[in-house]
């Protein structure tokens, strides 16, 4: 049995039809700054960086960091 933890930053953005799209970057440094990942969602809104099926992205709309743990509760015998 073992626990495994893992931290993703999701950057969500509005696109042009008014829909949530989610760009999720595995194990974000932790010296990152609320500033420095705006700054980073204004570069790809202004370059026009991604395109959804709902169109181009338009806005920020949140940010975060989500750390999860998984502890394993079973392991399956070895024949």
């Amino acid at each position: 049995m073992a626990s495994t933890t893992k931290k993703v930053l999701r950057m969500i953005f509005n696109n042009a039809s008014g829909n949530a799209v989610t760009i999720t970057l595995p194990e974000p440094k932790e010296s990152l700054t609320a500033a420095q990942i705006e700054a980073v969602m204004e570069q790809i809104i202004a370059k026009n960086i991604f395109l959804t099926s709902g169109g181009e992205l338009i806005s920020k709309r949140d940010i975060k960091v989500v750390d999860t743990t998984t502890d394993d509760l079973y392991d399956q015998p070895v024949a």
